[in-house]
């Protein structure tokens, strides 16, 4: 973009931007005469993708501030309007946030577009999770949702996740429908909050919701009197990881009497992330403060949301008292685990009982299921496809079964049905169940784990992810996913490729998503795939390895043979 253009854009956006930080930024950088840093803030717009905004948080058109997300309001609203025009005057949205910078300031801005649209809007006072934005909606009857998060992202990002009134995010038609009204908004109706407030078109809700969302976790819980008797015997050490998430995981844990020791430096809601580079459960480095607590304490079990507590990760002792993280996919083969045996134990197994994962979920959680007599349905790529399903069953449709767990890779689990996304402080209040049941009968998460290997011969996955940055990566990436679909590989990692799987255009039953997915020889599979929220290409593998005569550890290092070196093919295409 040459810079006549790049600064006719910039004072457009000084013109409009109401925020005096972000328009001092711009004005700042055109002073300067810094075209570089304009270029990147103004060579497009921010994408309003099929989930939302996500980007660095700043001043201009490629940027999360304020002019942004009210333009995105303004078009959620009036796609709204147009699709309810049933409910005209009588159409409603909740909206929370989590600790990031301007978390709050979006979350306003956005509430008094919808009111000044005659959209009655529930916003909460302070942070909140995620999964109980969904339960809002759900439990006031709102037409849509809004949580401003950029969920596990560094500290410099911000986002905007747009819900349906299902609780679920969008999907099919309403994400393009949304999409293209966002893309055509010229005028931001806007209204003062003590207007919204005196009209009734703003109302600040907490207890309304905070309490009857409790309720709701514990009630999901299959053995409140094992909880009672030996609640006392367990130990767990938790970290929101400065987020959301441990006003309700402290008070659900507490109220059951477990003690839950919170790491201190990083009880309270920051978004500058002073202790973690990444606020993630699945990065290792965001866990190593909450182990070391746990170490000292002697915890049974460490764990940890991400700051809008969607996603949970937990960590254990070993037989030799280390910790050992464990990853999102046995997580959830434990969950389902658990899930299906105390349905059976408790005789409410369901008819048709299924379970619901995702493309680049391991396939052992199949295994788990059909060992219990139940199924596992697989759907793509982002909780929104689980809750989507979800919604077909309960109309009937898609050969409807009954839902009993959803999971995906990347340490999402929903135990419940009451919230249509991944729930951490659900998954939390579970998991410390799990672990008490299994300790009752002598055994640890990672005895029970060795046990569901045996059953289910031994999985192993793997992620790789390479960021592209700026005005090239979507063009990269866009590169790499070409080259995959005209020229497939004929071997990863020494393995001969039996077959390819391009959901460009949808395949199997599965909505068309920019997937392409190599299903080796061995039952190993490979997926690449481009990122929904951040500018970078990730890759899965998913490998199983029965356990023979050499057993269980012979098993692990055929795992990692293989794994290996398909992780070197996969490098050497993106450069890395």
């Amino acid at each position: 973009m040459d810079k006549a253009k790049i600064e006719e854009r910039a004072k457009d956006y000084i013109a409009k931007e109401k925020d005096a930080d972000f328009r001092a930024e711009v004005e700042k950088l055109l002073a300067a005469g810094d075209w570089k840093e304009l270029e990147d803030r103004f060579y497009r717009d921010l994408e309003f993708g099929t989930g939302g905004l996500r980007g660095v948080i700043g001043g201009g058109y490629n940027r999360m501030n304020t002019l942004v997300v009210k333009s995105a309001t303004q078009g959620l609203a009036t796609y709204l309007i147009k699709a309810f025009p049933e409910k005209a005057g009588k159409l409603s949205a909740a909206i929370a946030y989590d600790s990031r910078r301007y978390s709050p300031e979006f979350a306003q801005a956005a509430a008094l577009v919808f009111a000044a649209n005659g959209i009655k809007t529930w916003l909460f006072s302070s942070m909140r999770p995620t999964p109980q934005l969904s339960f809002a909606i759900r439990q006031l009857g709102c037409d849509t949702g809004i949580v401003v998060t950029a969920s596990h992202n560094p500290a410099q990002y911000n986002g905007y996740k747009a819900y349906w009134n299902d609780g679920s995010q969008v999907v099919p038609p309403h994400d393009t429908g949304i999409i293209e009204e966002v893309e055509a908004v010229k005028v931001i109706k806007e209204m003062p909050r003590q207007e919204a407030l005196d009209k009734g078109l703003l109302e600040i809700i907490d207890k309304k919701v905070d309490e009857p969302y409790q309720q709701m976790v514990k009630s999901r819980l299959f053995r409140p009197d094992l909880i009672k008797e030996k609640a006392g015997g367990v130990k767990i050490v938790f970290s929101p990881l400065h987020g959301t998430g441990a006003m309700h995981t402290e008070k659900v844990l507490g109220d059951l009497g477990l003690k839950v020791i919170t790491v201190p430096e990083q009880k309270e809601g920051d978004g500058n992330f002073p202790t973690v580079a990444f606020p993630n459960p699945e990065e290792a480095a965001a866990m190593e403060m909450a182990i070391k607590l746990g170490e000292k304490e002697k915890a049974d079990v460490v764990m940890a949301t991400d700051p809008d507590a969607d996603r949970f990760g937990i960590a254990v002792p070993d037989a030799q008292g280390k910790y050992a993280l464990v990853t999102g996919n046995q997580l959830g083969a434990l969950l389902a685990d658990y899930i299906f045996l105390s349905l059976k134990e408790l005789g409410k197994f369901p008819a048709k009982a299924a379970m619901v994962n995702t493309i680049v979920t391991t396939g052992m959680q199949k295994k788990v299921a059909e060992h219990y007599g139940a199924e596992c349905v697989e759907v793509l790529t982002g909780f929104k496809w689980i809750a989507d399903i979800m919604r077909k069953w309960e109309n009937g449709q898609e050969g409807a079964k009954n839902f009993v767990f959803g999971t995906e890779e990347s340490y999402g689990f929903l135990v419940e049905t009451e919230v249509r996304d991944k729930d951490g402080v659900s998954a939390a209040a579970l998991t410390a169940e799990m672990t008490l049941y299994w300790r009752n009968k002598g055994k640890s998460l990672l005895n029970r784990l060795d046990e569901l290997y045996e059953i289910c011969g031994f999985w192993q996955e793997i992620g790789i992810s390479k960021y592209f940055e700026g005005a090239q990566g979507p063009a990269i990436m866009q590169g790499i996913m070409e080259e995959y679909r005209k020229n497939p590989p004929k071997t990863l990692g020494g393995i001969e490729v039996a077959k390819v799987r391009d959901i460009a255009k949808g395949a199997d039953g599965l909505p068309a998503s920019d997937v392409v997915q190599f299903f080796l020889a061995d039952g190993t599979t490979v997926s690449a795939r481009p990122s929904g929220t951040e500018p970078k290409i990730k890759f899965y593998a998913s490998c199983c390895t029965p356990i023979s005569a050499g057993g269980l550890e012979e098993a692990k290092a055929q795992a990692k043979l293989k794994l290996d070196a398909i992780k070197k093919d996969i490098r050497q295409v993106i450069g890395d």
